[in-house]
């Protein structure tokens, strides 16, 4: 599913930035080849208007005239004197008498035909297409004067071909980096949505591995209680009282799996809120102590309690979540240190921030294992069976921790065991 999202969504993201990206191209291509054509007619008009200076200011045409003024350019030239050809290089060809002819037609019917006076004189540039189509292909320039009592035409063409030619390059090369681009852009959305989604992904890996170790979870229990219940159809009145004991036993673990399971939902979906307070942390932790005591003393494990010497300031918490919090690191670690064992709760302040402190001289816990304590229903295979223990604890504390905008950290007690830090 996510692979088909992932796919999706990186064509999404590069489609619409290639598509808004090929717009300001052809924008930008617009704008150039407009003003690339305007300054080309520009520089076609001015030459144009010192040949015809150049022409006009003889009195007689000479061919060595005319040929070196075709010679400065790609130009092709044919006069009209009082309306006939006048031959002052070679004869033009078929497909030149039909340009010109095709020239002379858009010249007439476009512009106005000047009547002339004794020395009149008219130059006029335009642009036209020899195939009657709306691009141009070539630039021309009519020049009319009068000399010598007769009327002199003079057509010059000029092709495009050294214009069209440059702009066909520019759209071949924006055409090559709008297509790089769009290959950029559908590796970066692929990298980047990627990234986007691997916590979704996670996330959903997260919520089938809880959904599955909850179904494990709570498997166990209901199958004792569905055994004991189809036993005790059997059984006499004691073994009946020794099965209805088992299926309350099974029945209250089901029911704390549930309420850990469901203040975990309650968290991640935050609709639940802390109640924060100044609370004196060295009398909660007091109180926790006085608490876990005799449950410590069951099973001959030793709890101590550190406490500064001087008063502490309060602190803003939510003082039920702290204990709960308390409630869980002092019962893992009276879970998982061996008789005459040790339990230690301290607690110290460096003027910014209170770390509390759970230290035990148990199992302790493997380097490999530390990353995923905190993970819902994460145990050591050796223990599951053993401890009764759901593995949602660890879960509600960090999330509780994580609330308060603490930290809760874990490392190794020298000599062996582990420690838990709360930092607030």
């Amino acid at each position: 599913m996510f692979r088909k999202v992932h796919l999706r969504l990186a064509a999404l993201c590069a489609g619409i930035t290639f598509f808004i990206l090929a717009i300001m191209s052809c924008g930008y291509l617009y704008i150039s080849e407009k003003s690339l054509k305007s300054s080309s007619f520009t520089a076609f008009q001015n030459e144009m208007k010192e040949i015809a200076d150049s022409l006009t200011a003889s009195s007689v045409l000479t061919w060595d005239q005319l040929s070196k003024i075709e010679s400065q350019g790609t130009y092709f030239f044919q006069i009209l004197d009082n309306g006939a050809p006048l031959l002052f290089n070679q004869k033009p060809s078929s497909e030149q008498k039909v340009l010109f002819e095709t020239a002379w037609n858009y010249y007439h019917k476009h512009f106005e035909i000047f009547s002339l006076e004794p020395a009149p004189f008219s130059c006029t540039e335009f642009d036209f297409s020899s195939r009657g189509l709306g691009s141009s292909d070539y630039y021309g320039c009519a020049i009319a004067a009068n000399r010598n009592g007769g009327n002199l035409e003079i057509m010059i063409l000029m092709p495009l071909t050294a214009l069209q030619q440059q702009i066909h390059t520019q759209r071949l090369l924006f055409a090559l980096l709008t297509a790089l681009a769009a290959a950029a852009l559908f590796l970066f959305s692929w990298y980047f949505t990627k990234r986007l989604l691997r916590p979704l992904e996670e996330n959903q890996k997260r919520q089938t591995q809880f959904i599955a170790a909850a179904s494990h979870e709570l498997r166990t229990p209901l199958a004792v209680i569905l055994s004991c219940a189809s036993a005790s159809r059997y059984g006499n009145e004691e073994e009946r009282a020794h099965f209805l004991d088992s299926i309350q036993s099974e029945g209250t673990r089901m029911s704390g799996l549930i309420e850990d399971m469901l203040l975990l939902t309650n968290m991640k979906s935050h609709s639940w809120t802390i109640e924060k307070r100044r609370t004196e942390l060295d009398t909660l932790l007091l109180e926790t102590f006085e608490a876990f005591e005799p449950v410590a003393a069951e099973k001959s494990i030793r709890l101590f309690i550190d406490l500064p010497d001087r008063s502490l300031p309060a602190c803003s918490c939510d003082p039920e979540r702290i204990r709960q919090v308390l409630s869980i690191l002092i019962h893992n670690g009276i879970s998982y240190t061996p008789s005459h064992g040790q339990i230690r709760l301290s607690l110290t302040f460096d003027g910014k921030a209170y770390r509390i402190q759970v230290t035990d001289n148990g199992i302790g816990i493997p380097d490999a294992e530390k990353a995923h304590i905190f993970n819902r229903f994460y145990r050591a295979d050796q223990a599951r069976s053993q401890k009764g223990h759901f593995g949602l604890g660890l879960s509600i504390a960090s999330e509780i921790i994580k609330a308060h905008q603490g930290k809760i950290l874990v490392g190794d007690t020298p000599g062996g065991g582990s420690t838990f830090t709360i930092v607030l």
